[in-house]
């Protein structure tokens, strides 16, 4: 059975990584578009969770190339399997159930 990992971050500090193993998913966003951050991300199951301020992490922007906010990427080990993008009014299209299922088809993946 497969444990549930729920680890809701505020990253502020710099040099904060995304977990090198297990699943992980990361909204990008910044502080001048908070009314558009996405309520659900810690009601997904089987995953880690955060949230990055690109303002207070700059580094974490440039790193994982967010250009749009908010941004959801979808980690596997540390390695990005899937982005969501913001449309060009700053909010986000993808629904709770689309990265719901881009997380349990990599849990599939492993069987």
């Amino acid at each position: 059975m497969r444990l549930l990992y729920i680890c809701l971050l505020a990253i502020v500090s710099l040099g904060m990584k995304i977990p090198d193993s297990g699943i992980c998913v990361v909204e990008f966003n910044a502080t001048f578009n908070a009314p558009n951050s996405v309520a659900w991300i810690e009601k997904l199951n089987d995953c880690k969770t955060s949230r990055v301020d690109i303002v207070s992490a700059p580094e974490m922007q440039k790193e994982h190339q967010i250009i749009v906010v908010p941004t959801i990427v979808v980690f596997n080990n540390g390695e990005e399997v899937k982005r969501f993008q913001a449309n060009i009014m700053m909010q986000m299209e993808a629904t709770k159930d689309d990265v719901q299922e881009a997380v349990d088809e990599i849990i599939m993946s492993d069987f």
